[in-house]
């Protein structure tokens, strides 16, 4: 059934007041906030037929109204406005996402928790496992002569290091003359081939040499392996608290829990779910998972080079500002594509700013 255009700013006055106080919402306030000039029990008609309809709840008989799932995405396909960001804002995002790091990890992760601190709710970033990677090249630094540092860098540019301490000593030439070995044998090696190639090489190093290069190959499947297969960044899972829907402890910690269980996120929030996509909203029943059934999760997709994608986004009561969170997503996943794309953001400034 198609509603009135009456009925629709009554239902988007409802959910945009209800985002803003969390309280339900009644009909001697709407006159004004939907801007209608008809009375309030032409008003309370339209809401109890709206309720009937399934867009609004009632909590209680003498209480207002609230949005429904159902409410909620009409709202989000039809009725919000498109954000634009502040000045300040864009400005914020785009400082943050000027990092001088090198490591994929560490940018998506700090990515994670400012997305976090800007919508005041629990972020999470996922990356989708990688094409069959190589190892770039392999850097032995000592550190004393019992310690050294493995720094292995991928072919997609992703650097790891580890420290790794010894029972013997080791001198400098010894650790050049590994460095010149592992950069020899298991440079441009993919994950399943650097294994053959270890045996290959046992058969004329030394045990002890040996010993040393089995390590690092170890060390340099453990990244390939990583890489391979995707990784969940989650940031600020305590924000949940701030919202009076999960006062309730029990409610709050369950949904905390699920947040930190990164295996189970990346199956509910999988890249496949955009379905080509750039930005997409999930209000309470449409997720998949039953911990998030009473949630909504808005995602933006990016890219992030050689044909990798991955996604950045939210979780918070279906009582949402979806308009302004999806701005920033979507802001922040821009500028996530155009900083593994390019060397430099570009001044990225809105077209107008919101007062």
């Amino acid at each position: 059934m198609e509603l009135s255009e009456r009925k629709k700013k009554i239902l988007r006055a409802v959910v945009e007041s209800y985002i803003q106080t969390a309280e339900p919402v009644g009909s001697k306030a709407l006159a004004e906030l939907a801007g209608v000039k008809v009375s309030s029990a032409t008003i309370r008609n339209e809401l109890a037929e709206l309720t009937e309809l399934g867009y609004l709840e009632q909590p209680h008989t003498s209480a207002g109204r609230v949005p429904s799932p159902q409410g909620y995405r009409l709202y989000v396909n039809e009725l919000m406005e498109e954000q634009r960001l502040s000045l300040e804002e864009t400005k914020q995002i785009n400082e943050a996402l000027h990092l001088k790091m090198r490591e994929l990890d560490k940018v998506i992760d700090q990515a994670g928790r400012m997305v976090s601190q800007l919508t005041n709710y629990p972020a999470f970033a996922l990356t989708e496992g990688a094409r069959r990677l190589t190892i770039r090249r392999f850097d032995l630094i000592l550190v004393d002569e019992a310690s050294f540092i493995a720094v292995v860098m991928t072919d997609s540019s992703v650097v790891k290091n580890k420290l790794f301490r010894l029972p013997a000593q080791l001198s400098e030439p010894q650790l050049q003359l590994l460095t010149t070995l592992l950069n020899t044998a298991f440079v441009g090696k993919t994950l399943d081939q650097l294994t053959p190639e270890l045996m290959r090489v046992a058969e004329h190093a030394a045990g002890s040499s040996y010993g040393l290069i089995s390590l690092v190959v170890s060390f340099a499947m453990e990244v390939l392996d990583a890489l391979e297969s995707g990784a969940v960044y989650t940031a600020g899972t305590s924000h949940i608290l701030d919202h009076p829907e999960y006062q309730d402890v029990g409610k709050a910690q369950k949904l905390m829990s699920y947040l930190t269980e990164e295996r189970s996120l990346a199956q509910a929030l999988a890249l496949p779910a955009l379905e080509g996509d750039d930005t997409k909203i999930l209000i309470g029943p449409e997720n998949v998972a039953d911990e998030l059934k009473d949630t909504s999760v808005v995602l933006a997709s990016y890219d992030i080079g050689d044909g990798m994608k991955g996604v950045i986004g939210v979780v918070g009561p279906t009582r949402m500002d979806y308009a302004k969170v999806a701005a920033k997503l979507s802001y922040v996943a821009d500028g996530l594509s155009k900083l593994f794309g390019q060397p430099e953001l570009p001044p990225g400034t809105p077209e107008k700013e919101e007062t």
